[in-house]
Order: structure tokens, then sequence, then C-alpha cells
């Protein structure tokens, strides 16, 4: 088993009441796809805005340190 530090985009919803458990659980995911996540944590939170649209998104940065067989 070799443990990697990794670095990974989650977008934020825009639902406010459901930020908090929802980005929890797609962070989860989004780090499971690299590995078994033995700590993460968010270091930044980035607004990018839709030149077409003009819609803001939130992305939130976040590092880890996961582990693979």
């Amino acid at each position: 088993m070799t443990t990697h530090f990794i670095t990974a985009e989650v977008e934020i919803n825009a639902n406010q009441e459901a930020i908090a458990q929802n980005l929890e659980q797609a962070i989860e995911q989004t780090l499971a796809a690299e590995g078994e996540p033995l700590r993460w944590a968010i270091t930044a939170i980035n607004e990018q805005v839709d030149a077409v649209t003009a819609e803001v998104k939130k992305i939130a940065q976040v590092e880890a340190v996961v582990t693979r067989p």
C-alpha cells in the first residue's frame, strides 16, 4: 500500500441549506476514486464566472492524503 498526496476540485452547489452535507459527500466520492482517503481539507474556495451565461460557480479546492493498494 502506498500513500499519496493529491489535490482535487469539487463544485459547490447553489443550495445554501444543503452545502455542508452535500459538499462533504461530494468530496468523499471524489477522493474515493483516487484511493482510500486518510485525511482531507478544503484549502481554498474559488469563484469562476461563465462568460456566456454570467453564472458564478464556486469550486472548493481539496488537498488530501490517500492510500492505494
